[in-house]
């Protein structure tokens, strides 16, 4: 047996706790699982089955805690888990789930299939079995601070951009401030019109608010390769900077596992509470609202429909705040079927869409989005994840469909009540 397939069986047999445990005995196998992933229900094979992806822990699990597995094992009637095994597996564990978590609202005994898919992330990254891509954008998160490798003069480029088109200050190391402000990485390359809605509506608001240079990006792929002590490492530098900083609140920006790995991991991570509250810009946005600090004028009058972020919205709880913001810009707003909790998966979620290996079944995938869309009869999506927005960009220039694709924030700013003129 190999180091690393010695250290990724050790760190399977670590991470059964009592919850995988319990999860394994009760499973019935009745395979509802099966009927609410995308990945199954795309391409109609057994093997992207939930369960069916779990089967290496399964059998750790067996042969190391049951009494009958045990037996099993000692007179060779069950072999134990090798290296060419979780090599097999590897796409299954990393390409087809997306961390999502809709199978475990169908499971009849209530077993979470997310959190055990991240448990077992943890041996197979211990063993030398996770993807390429992953593995890079990992140690750049770590060693750069991004895991695209973005550094803060790319982000003060973007500040300058944002205060010469607004003429609104970006504030930056500003200590005693309400909000410190984070974003992901494609919100800083790819939508910078993000930052430009936040000071806008910051500004209407009278709130104030920070960047930090040393904790500007959220987006946590420790979470996503399943290695606790790299996602540690990870929100540690935004707590510090929040702590050194004394801020009130940190926001999640429009990135689905930044917010639950700071938000519903990051306590658990750090082993302690935090001296400050965590909520998504939509939880913020929906306060301000309703304080009567945001004001809109005027509605979209194109038909709208809004794709709900699987970490957000099923694992987060953010499901009624956007469709409140909604509701006061938009004249013509359309529900996908299964929306809210029960929404369907982008498909690049779980660190599937930085895993280039994966494109082509997650576009496969994506079919299960084309059709909701499709039903809405929308040409505009709105969505409040930006990892989100550019997975579904990709999927309807892949299926030729002409649909825009807009963040929530940024739509809402587009209407704000204009400032009088004195």
């Amino acid at each position: 047996m190999s180091a690393t397939l010695a250290k990724g069986l050790n760190s399977f047999k670590e991470v059964i706790d009592a919850p995988i445990a319990s999860f394994f005995s009760s499973c019935v196998h009745c395979g509802l699982c099966a009927e609410a992933c995308l990945f199954y229900t795309e391409t109609g094979d057994a093997k992207y089955t939930p369960i069916h992806k779990l089967e290496p822990l399964r059998r750790v699990w067996q042969q190391e805690y049951t009494l009958l597995g045990k037996v099993g094992k000692a007179l060779g009637l069950s072999t134990p888990v090798t290296d060419a095994e979780l090599t097999e597996w590897e796409p299954l564990v990393y390409d087809s789930c997306t961390l999502c978590g809709r199978c475990a609202m169908v499971c009849p005994v209530g077993n979470d299939m997310t959190y055990m898919i991240r448990k077992m992330r943890e041996g197979m990254a211990a063993s030398g079995h996770a993807p390429e891509d992953l593995v890079g954008a990992t140690t750049r998160a770590v060693t750069i601070g991004s895991p695209m490798g973005i550094k803060w003069p790319a982000v003060l480029a973007q500040i300058k951009h944002v205060q010469a088109e607004t003429g609104i200050e970006v504030p930056v190391e500003k200590e005693g401030a309400e909000y410190l402000v984070l974003m992901s990485s494609m919100e800083i390359i790819n939508f910078p019109e993000y930052l430009s809605a936040l000071s806008r509506i910051f500004k209407q608001a009278g709130v104030s608010w920070t960047l930090a240079q040393d904790a500007f990006e959220a987006t946590n792929s420790g979470i996503q390769i399943g290695a606790s002590d790299l996602a540690r490492e990870i929100v540690s530098r935004i707590v510090v900077a929040a702590e050194r900083l004394k801020v009130k609140c940190v926001i999640s920006p429009e990135c689905g596992h930044a917010f639950t790995a700071l938000r519903w991991e990051g306590p658990n991570l750090m082993g302690r509470p935090f001296g400050f509250e965590v909520k998504h810009i939509l939880e913020v946005l929906d306060e301000l609202h309703s304080a009567g600090k945001l004001k809109t004028q005027g509605k979209d009058k194109r038909p709208l429909t809004y794709h709900d972020p699987c970490q957000i919205a099923r694992r987060g709880g953010v499901v009624e705040q956007p469709r409140r913001l909604l509701h006061e810009v938009a004249e013509d707003f359309r529900e996908m079927p299964d929306a809210g909790t029960m929404n369907w998966c982008c498909g690049g979620g779980g660190g599937v869409s930085a895993n280039s290996r994966a494109e082509p079944l997650r576009l496969q995938a994506f079919k299960h989005k084309k059709g909701q869309i499709e039903a809405t009869g929308t040409q505009t999506l709105i969505t409040a994840c930006a990892n989100c927005r550019i997975v579904m960009e990709e999927g309807l220039e892949h299926y030729h469909m002409k649909v825009e694709v807009l963040g929530l924030t940024e739509l809402l700013a587009e209407y704000l009540v204009e400032e009088e003129k004195t």
